[in-house]
């Protein structure tokens, strides 16, 4: 890839993971409003943000030249439904007291996108990779063994942000046309759940105040911003790198999880914790010698 995609990409993944690392705060903000009607305010007002991006960008012929692919078009349902998935838990665990452990999730994403980047892109694993990714593991088990838990949640957390990442990547969609389509995907159902199901003292949008109502509203900006930005780092940079970035989510996450909201590191996640931190350490030190050997060899 040449340099200027590369300094885009670099720039649109820092741009998504700061966002989605102070993210849990705007949720947090929110908490009188259960997960569910979070999730489909998220859909619904995303889906309108994009209409009227695309609109302003003037950009529907590209979405009107994915539309005519049907099986891009049916890949997007499966990358909408994960991503969806991936927005419910990470509301929820928000909201329940379990942020660190939702960072923890994120901090596992980076490792877990170098496996899929051999597995399904043919990326080359290097030997300290197999390190990080080792450790990783028996930083699960450890807990699993010890502690007779697995962290479901950031374990949910990483899996599905994968695979959404590895397959937006597959299918080679540019970023707003994507968007605008998974969020169609799952209007129908987030709007049938908010007005036919939904029943709850904030479910009914005139009996809210207006700043609920317009934190609501919010909820379109602040998914579709950071998702767009990470769509265009996917189709920029190899999947192995834009994970490399990860790191900022995760960390403003903990810090927000332990300075701000009083969560507690227990002994579990203290285990687990280390050892992901350590793997991450040998992954970034073999991503630093990597670069800095390849750039000695094209001296040369």
């Amino acid at each position: 890839m040449d340099t200027q995609q590369t300094r885009q990409g670099i720039f649109y993944a820092l741009g998504a993971y700061f966002i989605w690392g102070i993210a849990p705060a705007y949720f947090k903000l929110v908490k009188q409003v259960p997960p569910s009607e979070i999730m489909t305010h998220r859909v619904i007002w995303s889906a309108l943000f994009m209409v009227l991006l695309i609109s302003l960008s003037r950009s529907w012929v590209q979405a009107k030249l994915v539309l005519r692919q049907p099986k891009k078009v049916l890949l997007l349902a499966v990358t909408a439904f994960t991503i969806g998935g991936n927005w419910l838990l990470f509301i929820w665990a928000v909201n329940n007291q379990h942020m660190l452990e939702a960072s923890l999730g994120y901090f596992i994403n980076p490792l877990i996108n170098v496996v899929f980047g051999m597995l399904f892109l043919r990326e080359r694993f290097r030997r300290l990779q197999w390190l990080a990714v080792l450790l990783a593991t028996v930083g699960v088990l450890v807990q699993l063994w010890r502690f007779g838990s697995l962290p479901l949640i950031a374990l949910g957390l990483a899996l599905s942000f994968a695979f959404y990442g590895l397959i937006r990547k597959k299918i080679a969609v540019d970023a707003q046309s994507g968007m605008l389509i998974e969020t169609f995907w799952l209007l129908p159902l987030a709007a049938i759940y908010l007005f036919g199901i939904a029943d709850s003292a904030t479910s009914h949008l005139s009996a809210n105040t207006l700043s609920l109502n317009l934190m609501l509203v919010a909820a379109g900006i602040i998914t579709t911003i950071p998702l767009m930005l990470f769509a265009a780092a996917c189709s920029r940079l190899r999947l192995s790198t834009v994970g490399f970035f990860q790191y900022l989510g995760p960390t403003l996450m903990f810090l927000l999880a332990v300075l701000f909201y009083g969560e507690r590191m227990t002994s579990d996640k203290l285990v687990t914790f280390g050892f992901i931190w350590l793997a991450l350490l040998i992954f970034i030190g073999d991503a630093v010698l990597f670069s800095y050997r390849a750039r000695a060899r094209s001296v040369k």
